[in-house]
């Protein structure tokens, strides 16, 4: 009995002692599996010994627990690699005029260079452009061609008043045919590439004070 009682105490207390490390790391390591392990056997009950079946299952357990414990390491590291190979040839941006699927760009220069696509030729097309606080600044129609359309905005008000540089315009589409069914396909922005950014995890490209994602790129232009 006193065996038992020892055994059950010995392995409590390395399991314990385990624990608290795994607690402080955030993570079981394959070193506290091998702890909890050797005490298992230190410890066991002679009357009582390990089955060599569920011995053998532990192993089995070990080793699949340090190949996952292998892989993912090498998972992050190609991760890794791979975010940088990333952000390195994206670097090569820099300095294109790229285009790219979104609704928001930076007034510079007194313009702004949007483009939008219908589904199907349109029977209206209405624009409106919108400050960053959601006003509407301008609106008109645009060309109801299929496929690609683009829409350079000079920067000026429906009143004829010039917005400063700098700011961030939306810009947004309603097209429909003649039965008054939406055509509207999505919006673009183009501009010049002018830095990388992955800190976020995501490449993104800056254009003007925007930020799009290399994967939203449909055009570049030298």
């Amino acid at each position: 009995m006193s065996v038992v009682a020892t055994t059950a105490s010995s392995v409590a207390s390395a399991a314990t002692s385990s624990s608290s490390s795994s607690t402080t790391s955030s993570a079981l390591t394959s070193s506290d599996f091998l702890n909890l392990l050797v005490s298992e056997l230190q410890n066991q009950n002679p009357l009582e010994p390990t089955n060599s079946t569920d011995f053998i299952n532990q192993l089995t357990s070990y080793a699949n627990f340090d190949q996952q414990q292998t892989l993912n390491t090498n998972l992050n590291a190609l991760a890794t690699s791979f975010n940088s190979l990333l952000t390195l040839n994206s670097s090569n941006y820099i300095g294109h005029t790229v285009e790219a699927k979104g609704d928001t760009a930076t007034l510079e220069n007194g313009q702004v260079a949007f483009g939008y696509s219908l589904n199907s030729a349109a029977s209206s097309v209405t624009l409106t452009v919108n400050d960053s606080s959601g006003n509407a600044v301008w609106t008109g129609s645009g060309t109801t061609t299929a496929g690609s359309n683009s829409f350079t905005w000079d920067g000026k008000t429906a009143d004829g008043t010039q917005l400063s540089d700098g700011g961030q315009y939306t810009l947004s589409v309603s097209a429909k045919d003649s039965s008054g069914n939406s055509v509207y396909g999505y919006t673009t922005v183009s501009g010049t590439v002018t830095a990388v950014d992955s800190s976020s995890g995501t490449t993104m490209l800056t254009i003007g004070k925007t930020s799009v994602s290399t994967s939203s790129i449909i055009g570049v232009t030298s």
